[in-house]
């Protein structure tokens, strides 16, 4: 790394000032969020608080390397693996069952703490080590060596996977989500690929119809609970189930409808919205602010993403080219999961909009991402716009 360079030359303003808008609108819309219900908390400034601790994690990330990450890549997985486990087995006391979720510990004068947004960020660095000493250590490709790379990353998200599953379904979808994403840059074939690829489409098309049309059938080789095929039922058809699982996309979709192109303005919403300030936060923004609004949060999302591709081009560290690659795939399937679920394109998963939504875990989880961001910039910026090698 260059030394003469100072510090704020190598310091990534632009993904400073694209946090800083985003913590603007997610204040902005959980202020709104609170003026038609009645709270015990005062989520704005619980997520400003929130707030100051990510920025606070993602300062100290920044100062940390990519050696010393693959170092810690392997500890930090593990050491997620045991919050799970320990989740598991904790008594309702200590992770109490919500919502029909047991995802959360509850800490006296903290609050609730979901492992599982942590546990995500350690398997991307997991996932990220593994796929570089592979290549590293099998300089020539065959399609076995590239069969044994997969089964090994498999085998790694198996594990964290099958602990979040039993506790929640759109957690679990989002370590799907990282896991293909990562592959799919992993320099795995595609003869290997595509197949196994075409297999989860038709997997995830075959369920989808025997819960519409042999919900028995998966009810008994499954075991998934009743609650679950509501979801989907209600997500078809919530007129139906207009009074339970239908009620938040009603509402939902009613008070972004009612937004039109320019909304109804700051705090004149009508439309009450059961958890609007978290995983219903967009509906907010829509009908607040209607079409125009949202697609300044949507624009905003893109010029994240587009700013963690060029990062990840443009550094030549392959370790943090996956870094880059998970962080990315994990935040847009949580940007158009949720998004899409207010609208009706997708079933209602429960999970958050990225740094907008409250939540505390989802918040940190993020900014520790970030942080990892800040880092590559930091540490490998001179590379990035030279021919040298590292």
């Amino acid at each position: 790394m260059d030394r003469s360079l100072k510090p704020s030359d190598r310091f990534d303003w632009t993904l400073s000032f694209l946090l800083l808008l985003f913590a603007i609108v997610s204040c902005t819309a959980i202020y709104s969020a609170q003026t038609l219900q009645q709270y015990d908390k005062n989520f704005l400034l619980m997520q400003i608080f929130w707030y100051g601790v990510g920025a606070f994690i993602a300062g100290v990330t920044m100062y940390f390397d990519s050696e010393q990450f693959r170092k810690l890549s392997w500890i930090l997985y593990a050491f997620g693996i045991l919050l799970l486990v320990a989740l598991a087995l904790a008594p309702d006391s200590i992770a109490p069952v919500i919502k029909g979720a047991k995802s959360w510990f509850v800490i006296p004068g903290v609050g609730s703490i979901q492992p599982s947004e942590f546990v995500k960020v350690f398997l991307i660095m997991a996932l990220s080590k593994l796929i570089a000493s592979h290549h590293e250590k099998f300089v020539q490709k065959t399609l076995k060596t590239d069969f044994y790379l997969l089964i090994k990353l498999g085998a790694v998200t198996a594990l964290p996977l099958g602990l979040i599953l039993v506790q929640d379904l759109g957690t679990a979808l989002v370590i799907i989500a990282i896991m293909l994403g990562i592959i799919f840059v992993s320099g795995i074939s595609w003869k290997i690929l595509l197949p196994i690829y075409s297999a989860g489409i038709g997997f995830a098309a075959s369920v989808l119809y025997l819960v519409i049309w042999a919900p028995d059938v998966i009810e008994k080789y499954l075991k998934v609970d009743p609650y679950q095929f509501d979801r989907i039922y209600s997500w078809l058809d919530p007129e139906s189930y207009g009074q339970s699982a239908g009620l938040q996309l009603l509402r939902s979709l009613q008070a972004i409808g009612s937004g039109l192109i320019t909304g109804k303005g700051v705090g004149d919403r009508q439309v009450n919205i059961p958890d609007n300030h978290s995983d219903f936060i967009f509906s907010v923004i829509g009908e607040e602010y209607g079409f125009l609004g949202a697609s300044v949060v949507i624009s905003l999302f893109f010029l994240l993403i587009y700013h963690l591709t060029k990062t990840a081009m443009e550094t030549k560290d392959p370790y943090n080219t996956y870094i880059c690659t998970g962080i990315i795939s994990m935040i847009t399937f949580h940007v158009f999961q949720n998004i899409g679920m207010t609208i009706q394109l997708l079933p209602i998963t429960g999970i958050p909009l990225p740094f907008i939504s409250y939540g505390g875990s989802s918040l940190m989880g993020n900014m520790f991402a970030m942080g990892l961001i800040f880092s590559i910039r930091f540490h490998h910026k001179t590379y990035m716009f030279s021919s040298d090698s590292q």
